[in-house]
């Protein structure tokens, strides 16, 4: 008999369960290449090496082109390592992973220091107590004498200050100012005048020379939460968890261990058993054909159809079981006069394509052993002629 490949349905199926994996895999890789490239384009606020919004990137680049060295430090020690030899600036952004004495031997390694968006603690202690004070809400004219300000005119400055002690301040907007400058120290706005998407806004870019580029060295440092030296104040895990618990959980995961034991022994080897009832083959039947017709594989129902019906016609035409299907083909078509061909596409050859040919070729077997009967027995009688 001819042996039945695997239907092609089956074969489209899993070709297009291997598309739809291929295109997940495609997809992920696509999306994280896509997620480190924005990564690497946006980082931080105020980051020299971000082309993003609140990045730096273009400021760093037009003090490069004006023959100014800018060195980013990304961490505490190498700042104050790149600071020491030439005179240098240092632009020190807010810094709270920093202790004072962290700020303070970075300021006092510094020629000059710009602090972008200082904190509190900054302006009380470098700029005679001064405190944040809200925010500008329209340009702004220097109203003092620094050359930096003077050159830059009007700024489109963001976060102002209160004027404390001694400090010079630059850029008033009522009682409180934009710029303050004490001694070697400055402080600014640098997320309202040095970033990207601010650098271009009336005076802002020459503001950020003037402050930034009047020494031939730039130390930026870029502040992040792992480089500080604090004491770690805050309480573990274990600190917070009550003491009840550890020996809650210990016994939990020893009853569940005890339980699994429990329940996956053994009390000796696997025996047979009789079933306690006897199952019809037309049940037999019924369960395998709509397994057949779950699966949809016309050729194996086919396949199966046709083995029990050349056994039939053996013993109708005087054949035995272990005879070839060509043979009980050629035995039918003498018995019944046909076709030797089409006897043999019928019981061999013919594979069906669907469950509609299926049910034709099922109908054309059921035929051809009513035929074969017929011929072999006389109606009203049992016996063969």
């Amino acid at each position: 008999m001819t042996v039945l490949g695997a239907p092609p349905r089956r074969g489209r199926a899993v070709l297009a369960w291997l598309v739809i994996a291929v295109g997940f895999v495609l997809v992920g890789l696509v999306g994280s290449l896509l997620a480190g490239i924005g990564q690497r384009a946006e980082r931080g606020s105020l980051d020299p090496d971000s082309a993003g919004p609140a990045g730096t990137r273009a400021l760093v680049e037009i003090l490069r082109a004006n023959g100014v060295d800018v060195t980013v430090a990304r961490s505490w020690e190498e700042a104050l390592e790149s600071l020491a030899g030439e005179p240098a600036t240092l632009f020190l952004p807010d810094t709270p992973q920093l202790s004072d004495d962290a700020v303070a031997a970075l300021a006092g390694a510094a020629t000059t220091t710009v602090f972008g968006d200082p904190a509190s603690r900054i302006l009380r202690g470098y700029f005679d107590g001064a405190v944040p004070a809200g925010f500008a809400t329209a340009d702004l004219a220097p109203a003092c004498d620094l050359p930096a300000a003077l050159r830059a005119d009007r700024v489109a400055v963001q976060g102002l200050f209160t004027a404390g002690g001694s400090a010079t301040a630059c850029y008033r907007d009522g009682d409180a100012y934009g710029l303050l400058v004490s001694g070697p120290h400055t402080a600014v706005d640098a997320d309202g005048v040095f970033t990207n998407d601010a650098l271009a806004d009336a005076g802002n870019a020459a503001l950020a020379l003037g402050l930034l580029g009047s020494h031939e060295r730039v130390i930026w440092y870029v502040a992040s939460a792992g480089d500080s030296d604090l004491p770690v104040t805050d309480p573990t895990l274990g600190e917070l968890t009550p003491p009840w618990v550890t020996p809650a959980v210990t016994l939990l995961v020893l009853a569940g261990i005890v339980a699994g034991i429990a329940r996956g022994r053994r009390f000796g080897p696997l025996v047979t058993e009789r079933l306690p009832v006897t199952v019809r083959a037309r049940e037999t039947d019924e369960g395998r054909g709509r397994l057949y017709a779950s699966a949809h594989d016309a050729p194996h129902a086919a396949a199966q159809l046709r083995r029990g019906a050349v056994r039939r016609l053996a013993g109708l035409v005087g054949l035995g079981a272990a005879d070839p299907p060509e043979r009980v083909a050629d035995a039918v078509a003498e018995l019944l006069g046909g076709d030797r061909r089409v006897i043999r596409a019928l019981l061999i050859d013919e594979i069906p394509r669907g469950d509609g040919e299926l049910v034709e070729l099922s109908d054309r077997l059921r035929g051809l052993e009513s035929a074969v009967r017929a011929r072999l027995y006389t109606p009203g009688e049992r016996t063969r002629t």
